[in-house]
């Protein structure tokens, strides 16, 4: 597998053209909001937020929503879309996990869809939400079942071809959330690089910190 970092300053500006990409987004809140009360005093990181597709879905339901990513193209798309909406209760923020960079702040809950696969070392990246949760909160990540490296196109940047649900649960547990449970938050039909039709699974695995 590739271990080129991935240029996602260069898709932002056209990144929601993609209709799969929104209803991905759809389909994380709604199993989100499923599965966690959400509140109007709940204050969110949404990491890997690229556009705000998840953040903005968010947004109505609770407190305040931080937007992290570590592509400044994609962040820039998302603070047109707070402006051009006038928004409040949203900002964003830059961070390179890649480079060390410690993540600022406390949140009720952290939520990730679609990113994990992106990181190098999920692992150590769950015990740094972990030390950024309150207590009582609750960690949501979303991701790829194990794909065999079909559903990517463009691999530059995929670290991790999907994940096994016990292998993701293992990391919660380590890091030191309790009551980790999973669902299947969406199935996606797409063809892969050769042209065949594949159909995929998308999880949800939340984690509650004690």
């Amino acid at each position: 597998m590739t271990q080129e970092k991935r240029d996602f300053n260069k898709d932002a500006a056209a990144w929601d053209e993609n209709p799969g990409r929104v209803k991905m987004a759809e389909s994380a809140f709604d199993a989100i909001d499923g599965n966690m009360k959400l509140s109007k005093e709940m204050d969110i990181l949404d990491f890997g937020c690229g556009t705000g597709l998840l953040s903005l879905k968010l947004l109505p339901y609770v407190h305040s929503v931080t937007g992290a990513d570590s592509s400044t193209g994609m962040l820039e798309v998302l603070n047109s879309k707070i402006t051009a909406q006038n928004l409040s209760g949203i900002k964003t923020l830059y961070i390179d996990i890649d480079k060390g960079t410690a993540i600022p702040g406390t949140y009720d809950a952290v939520t990730s869809s679609m990113t994990m696969h992106h990181i190098k070392e999920p692992a150590a990246l769950i015990k740094q939400f972990y030390n950024v949760i309150k207590p009582g909160g609750f960690l949501c990540i979303a991701d790829l079942d194990t794909d065999n490296g079909k559903f990517h196109d463009n691999s530059d940047g995929v670290f991790h071809e999907g994940f096994q649900r016990d292998e993701m649960k293992k990391f919660y547990k380590d890091a030191g959330f309790t009551g980790i449970t999973d669902v299947t938050a969406a199935e996606i039909s797409k063809p892969d690089k050769d042209g065949n039709m594949n159909s995929f699974t998308i999880f949800l695995i939340v984690g509650k910190k004690g």
